[in-house]
């Protein structure tokens, strides 16, 4: 397939407006020493070029999107109906208080929903995705220390087995990591844990289900143990799938918590956004939010506010989706959808256990990590391997490589939306792939042969990326004219 500048003729144009239409705006001093180096394409070849594009992607409406940790599934279109009423996406930030009562609204009915189902008493919704709240809820429990003179408290603990960006915004937040390891189960290391608490230690970053799948039955004595060293308790709701209606973060021993909309509450990642990630927190913590109501009905920071995270408040019409999701399934929908989510994740990890092994055994929650360790030692077959090989078949693959504890490991992610016919599809494609790996191990090494992209040089292509066209035979462009 051609770039767009590659299709490009010269004098070859669409006008789209009549010119008279257009504002003219003097740009005295701010004009290009010569005009931008665009493609001189008609209207029908940009149409035919997008088109092309978008048969090259793949999303949740082509196929299978196992994606573990992430929770790529089918949103129900109505909410996307909901979100586009234009008394919703005709609404001003800055417009008086008293005109826009039915959005704050869906704030208040939102927050009021999310924390019943998190154990929470407030929440802000103000954060744009989960590593945004991780650092919202993270400036909470900073600000919380500080509050009470306390500056000795540094340090945060995170398993091995926790979201990989929660270290990352431990230290964006000013804060220490302290590497708690797991046992033999996956779970966290109770007696490490012990050993790691003391009077610097701010808080416990915690993800359970953890991405090993597990639900860690010690999780009571977990927070128990950071609270009794005087600090408190985060957890990172990204994947609320789960648990959500069964048992509550708050009820737990968590201080804080972030959820995804964009993950569990049926707002799709639209191509790395928008998406939201609302921090809720218990009622001491809740004066140090962003985004609190006032008496005047905006929403504006808490008496000791940790001060904006975001411009106004958020990512409104993600909030919007969300809301119809929560309000159309009810309490028990909710239920329901954790208990499917569950039992799609069991289900397959079931029918795959026959070839491949799995890092830990029994029960999983929404999520199983297999470990082809020894796939990889007998057979010379990587993650990798059996990962390009699906795409083959037409499947997205898994996440590779994490969590981190597992080296060679694929983590599968069925999601709820997912019915029993496409899983016994998708098992049979890892039942035909490990065949291959027996029979023809070179098909599976050097797949995949139908993909638009073979196999990427990643490392030279992350390390060395082409990020502009140069058009041929011409010259570097100067800074004037990038």
């Amino acid at each position: 397939m051609k770039l767009i500048f590659e299709k490009s003729v010269e004098g070859r144009g669409a006008d789209i407006l009549p010119q008279e239409t257009i504002c003219q705006v003097n740009f005295d001093g701010q004009v290009r020493s010569c005009a931008p180096k665009l493609p001189q394409v008609s209207e029908q070849q940009v149409s035919r070029h997008y088109s092309e594009l978008s048969k090259r992607a793949y999303g949740v409406n082509d196929g299978f999107y196992p994606l573990g940790s992430c929770t790529m599934k089918y949103n129900p279109k109505v909410n996307e109906a909901l979100a586009a009423l234009p008394r919703f996406t005709q609404i001003h930030p800055l417009q008086p208080a008293h005109t826009a009562q039915g959005c704050l609204e869906v704030f208040e009915l939102a927050e009021k929903r999310l924390c019943e189902l998190t154990g929470m008493d407030a929440m802000t919704f103000q954060p744009a995705a989960g590593a945004h709240g991780e650092f919202t809820g993270l400036l909470l429990i900073k600000a919380y220390h500080e509050s009470k003179g306390d500056f000795r408290r540094t340090k945060i603990l995170v398993p091995d087995s926790a979201h990989g960006t929660n270290p990352a915004s431990a230290v964006m937040a000013g804060f220490q990591t302290v590497n708690i390891p797991s046992d033999s189960e996956g779970c966290v290391d109770l007696e490490k844990l012990r050993e790691a608490v003391g009077e610097d230690t701010a808080g416990l970053m915690l993800t359970n289900p953890n991405t090993m799948g597990i639900f860690d039955k010690n999780i009571l004595q977990i927070t128990e143990i950071v609270k009794k060293a005087g600090g408190l308790n985060y957890y990172d709701g990204a994947n609320l799938n789960a648990i959500m209606g069964w048992t509550r973060p708050g009820d737990m021993g968590f201080d804080v918590v972030h959820l995804n909309l964009h993950k569990t509450f049926s707002t799709p990642h639209g191509g790395g956004g928008p998406g939201s990630g609302p921090v809720g927190c218990k009622e001491y913590l809740s004066q140090f939010l962003p985004g609190m109501k006032n008496a005047a009905g905006c929403l504006a920071g808490g008496s000791q506010s940790v001060g904006s995270v975001k411009t106004f408040y958020g990512n409104f019409l993600v909030v919007v989706k969300a809301l119809a999701y929560l309000m159309s399934l009810g309490a028990d929908g909710i239920k329901e959808s954790s208990l499917n989510a569950v039992l799609n994740a069991n289900y397959l990890k079931k029918k795959l256990e026959a070839c491949y092994p799995m890092a830990v055994g029994g029960l999983c929650m929404h999520e199983f990590v297999m470990d082809l360790s020894a796939m990889k030692e007998k057979m010379g077959i990587s993650a990798m391997d059996v990962a390009k090989a699906l795409l083959d078949a037409g499947i997205h693959p898994p996440t590779m490589y994490f969590p981190l504890i597992v080296h060679e490991a694929l983590m599968v992610e069925p999601t709820e939306t997912e019915g029993k016919e496409t899983l016994d599809e998708a098992a049979e494609a890892f039942r035909e792939i490990f065949e291959k790996a027996k029979t023809a191990p070179e098909m599976v090494r050097e797949a995949p042969a139908s993909a638009v992209v073979g196999r990427p040089d990643e490392v030279r292509a992350a390390r060395t990326p082409i990020l502009r066209y140069k058009m041929a035979g011409a010259a570097e462009l100067s800074g004037t004219e990038k």
